[in-house]
């Protein structure tokens, strides 16, 4: 990738909620060194963000805004070009995010979003992970709640284990607060694009290479209670837990053989039983159109909650890891998980790798394999705690 670009970063999408803040926390943290720009398909509101930004700090009143049309990849090849990292927070990323991929990849630019759809990821990966190998593109999706907690903390956790020995690692999810019309709307068209996911996830897996060697696979459980979180846990089948075993499969310190089981935490039964009924009324109705619109008509994109109800969210992911005869159990906690840590995770993963001394391969790739301490050091540094309890 060419050094003399003329942009370290740009933000694409900071017209939103998630991406105003996320170009938000740019304007307090990012080094006065980093020379970084908004991108959008609308002047005006780019210019009421800079305005917004220039209040936070007032070196921002210079900030660059560039066009940039999701639908237009002329636009999406020229900003790309002028960037080393892009950051995206536009979505449904399967409904709009490839373009970006595809110029990023082309353009040897690095990338990070905040998607957590695992047919996109894959989709991605089976259409540009081998040309961004070859133009040295880092192509990191996944970078907000989902999935750096998760698959930062099970990184944090395995290095507290003994070395090439097998390992056995749970993740159990708590947290507090809303979620972001975004994350809904991803979840609402997942559910509706099951059956085009499971024909995308067989190709990847047909042609994705396994480490030699070495077995990565699930924790076999269902829903249980927990004695030792004195609450019931059930399976949580999104994003998340892929990542974590990509990130294993990529990486040798997960050792010779690597199992790995995700769950969220819930205190009484009632509530388990209300989890699983709801999800499965939510993914019977998106199966057709009428009731599938229905379903997103319920929450706008943009929309997000009041600074006040972001202070009071907070989550916290604890990890249990069996290896050699030692068990270990850590922890991952910071505040609002949708929006004020998620933004936190998406600037500071395009700072690390726009800053940071990292392997220079490219390719798709995850959170924990393309930064790995790095990140966990930034994150560290910024409220979000990785702790040994």
């Amino acid at each position: 990738m060419p050094a003399n670009r003329p942009y370290d970063i740009v933000v694409f999408g900071a017209t939103g909620y998630t991406g105003g803040l996320t170009a938000e926390y740019l304007a307090r943290h990012a080094p006065g060194s980093t020379r970084w720009a908004l991108a959008g398909r609308n002047r005006d509101k780019l210019e009421a963000v800079r305005t917004r930004l220039a209040k936070i700090n007032p070196v921002c009143a210079q900030t660059e805004l560039l066009a940039a049309d999701a639908t237009d990849p002329a636009s999406l090849k020229k900003v790309a070009e002028s960037a080393r990292v892009i950051i995206t927070t536009v979505g449904p990323y399967i409904l709009h995010g490839e373009p970006l991929v595809a110029a990023c990849a082309a353009a040897g630019t690095d990338y990070v979003d905040l998607t957590g759809e695992p047919e996109f990821v894959d989709l991605m990966w089976l259409r540009y992970h081998e040309q961004a190998q070859q133009t040295g593109a880092r192509i990191v999706h996944c970078c907000g709640f989902d999935s750096i907690p998760h698959d930062l903390g099970a990184f944090f956790t395995v290095q507290q284990l003994p070395e090439n020995a097998p390992i056995k690692l749970e993740g159990f999810v708590r947290a507090g607060g809303t979620f972001s019309a975004g994350t809904y709307h991803s979840a609402i068209n997942a559910f509706g694009r099951a059956r085009l996911y499971a024909k995308t996830r067989k190709e990847r897996l047909a042609r994705e290479a396994r480490p030699a060697g070495r077995s990565i696979g699930a924790v076999k459980s269902g829903v249980r209670y927990d004695k030792a979180l004195g609450s019931w846990v059930v399976p949580l089948p999104t994003i998340d837990p892929q990542v974590v075993r990509r990130s294993a499969a990529a990486l040798d310190r997960y050792g010779p053989d690597f199992r790995y089981g995700h769950y969220v935490v819930l205190k009484r039964f009632a509530m388990v039983a209300g989890l699983l009924g709801g999800v499965s009324a939510l993914f019977t109705l998106a199966q057709f159109k009428p009731t599938r619109d229905w379903l997103l008509s319920r929450k706008s994109s943009g929309e997000g909650p009041t600074p006040e109800q972001r202070e009071k969210a907070w989550f916290k992911v604890r990890f249990r890891g069996e290896a050699g005869g030692k068990t270990v159990t850590t922890e991952v906690s910071g505040g609002d998980p949708g929006y004020g840590e998620t933004s936190k995770m998406l600037a500071e993963s395009a700072l690390c790798l726009a800053h940071d001394d990292l392997p220079k391969k490219g390719g798709q790739s995850t959170p924990a394999a393309a930064m790995g301490n790095a990140l966990i050091a930034r994150l560290t540094k910024n409220g979000i705690r990785f702790a040994v309890v």
